[in-house]
């Protein structure tokens, strides 16, 4: 067997475990569903599974098709926490990073921020009078604390394009999960934007190697995406989910792809707005006159 295959088989068992982390179940209870033991479902997310009439078995209780679990195509996912347990894995191996976030890349942002987009997580789900919803947000600040982490250990290359319309709106309400805030906790919303800002124009002054960030001035896409480059071939994911104001975890069907076509029309409108973007002390610059304009005082 080839290399390739066994990388195959990997990827098969990546996204066995983010469609189970998206439908909240534990390895056990996924287990007990497929009538297998719990060691065997381990070694199946990881990619030591070659049966397909278990992969069958495991798509169908997952509720999506085979082809999606094989990665045939596009590969679809429902669900946040599944989707940014994807996002988990391709930075786990991935060279080089690019992509339009709104307001700012997560993996750039401070410690201080992820107290904040927890918060504002929070109060953007319906009334929880089973803590459903809490215990979902939970996971997924874990899962996104994890992706930082990544970040941080492997120090994979990226570029940030980062709207400066996104960026303006972000200094002046902050993070919001919903519009009836107590203008006390706005306030503070905005403290910690203005806070994220200056970390922005650190990152930009500073330029610590593998890092690159630029601030697009002209309209940029409605969906969030990301190019991940890797040795074996790029991969292409868009995302309905929102991180940054008015935030939507809840909602929306996420796609990973690999196409030669989808991946190239992304790369070109990557290479469009970097091109035309500021950039270093230009957008330090302008992100100092938007503080000023914008932000509230300290």
């Amino acid at each position: 067997m080839t290399d390739h295959q066994n990388t195959d088989f990997s990827e098969i068992g990546e996204r066995l475990r983010a469609h189970r982390l998206g439908n909240g179940l534990s390895p056990q209870q996924l287990s007990n569903k497929l009538g297998i033991s719990r060691a065997a479902l381990y070694r199946a997310e990881k990619g030591e599974i070659r049966k397909i009439d278990m992969l069958t078995a495991i798509a169908n209780e997952l509720g999506v098709s085979l082809a999606n679990l094989m990665g045939v195509g596009v590969e679809y996912v429902g669900t946040a926490i599944g989707f940014f347990e994807r996002m988990r894995q391709l930075e786990e191996r991935c060279e080089q990073i690019i992509g339009q976030f709104s307001p700012i890349s997560y993996l750039l942002t401070s410690d201080a921020y992820d107290d904040m987009l927890r918060e504002v997580l929070i109060e953007s789900v319906p009334d929880d009078p089973d803590g459903s919803n809490a215990r979902t947000v939970e996971a997924l600040m874990a899962l996104l604390r994890a992706r930082k982490e990544t970040f941080q250990r492997r120090r994979p290359l990226i570029v940030s394009l980062i709207s400066s319309a996104d960026l303006e709106r972000f200094l002046l309400h902050g993070l919001a999960g919903r519009h009836d805030l107590p203008d006390r906790l706005t306030q503070a919303r905005r403290r910690a934007a203005r806070q994220e800002a200056e970390n922005i124009i650190a990152l930009l002054e500073d330029q610590p190697i593998g890092i690159q960030v630029g601030i697009v001035r002209e309209p940029v896409p409605a969906t969030s995406f990301q190019i991940f480059r890797q040795e074996s071939r790029p991969t292409l994911a868009i995302s309905p989910f929102r991180l940054g104001e008015q935030p939507n975890v809840r909602l929306g069907v996420a796609l990973i792809t690999a196409a030669h076509e989808a991946v190239a029309l992304h790369e070109d409108i990557a290479a469009r707005l970097w091109h035309s973007a500021l950039k270093s002390a230009d957008a330090a610059a302008y992100l100092r006159d938007a503080i000023d304009r914008y932000a509230i005082d300290e």
